[in-house]
């Protein structure tokens, strides 16, 4: 099987049950994004971070392959099973976000982003998954999107943040405080 298809050629692309929209379209941007996203969680894990931290962000890239899922299906046409997001997808980011948080001295600042390549990163995703959740808001307000979706992605920002401020913990890297100018 070939890789290209040179049915995109043109700027459109097809749903999941065969619409054909244009590229930009604020679904392809909508699970685009999250796909983006997911990219970077695999850069996450491919830092020097725990086996617990690894697995919760193997289990997040697999819940981003569902999101995108249902992101990519038209709502009207298609009759193919989706995989489906559940209330314990986003029970376990707040749980782990929970626990991390036991471990942490209480946030007094904001956090200017920074400190180490894998802080960083934990940053970027914060913001990508943002435009993330952002996007499919939008998106919900003009076609049908799963609430748990937009759900999903609100808390695995702040689960992001809260893995930056974890790790930078654990690796003795001081948070980078946001202190304003008066």
């Amino acid at each position: 099987m070939k890789i290209y298809t040179k049915t995109g050629d043109k700027g459109f692309t097809s749903l999941i049950g065969g619409a054909r929209v244009p590229k930009h379209h604020l679904r392809i941007e909508s699970y685009g994004t999250v796909d983006e996203l997911n990219s970077y969680i695999g850069l996450i894990r491919d830092q020097e971070i725990g086996e617990h931290d690894k697995d919760i962000l193997k289990q997040i890239q697999d819940r981003l392959f569902t999101i995108g899922s249902s992101l990519a299906a038209d709502p009207e046409k298609s009759r193919m099973v989706i995989p489906d997001l559940h209330l314990a997808d986003i029970d376990l980011l707040e749980k782990e976000m929970d626990l991390m948080n036991e471990q942490l001295p209480e946030l007094r600042h904001f956090i200017l982003p920074g400190g180490s390549n894998m802080i960083s990163y934990c940053h970027i995703a914060r913001c990508v998954c943002r435009r993330a959740e952002r996007l499919a808001v939008h998106l919900a307000e003009e076609s049908s999107v799963d609430e748990k979706v937009t759900i999903y992605l609100n808390r695995l920002s702040d689960y992001l943040f809260t893995l930056a401020r974890k790790l930078g913990h654990e690796h003795n890297v001081p948070e980078n405080q946001w202190i304003p100018r008066l």
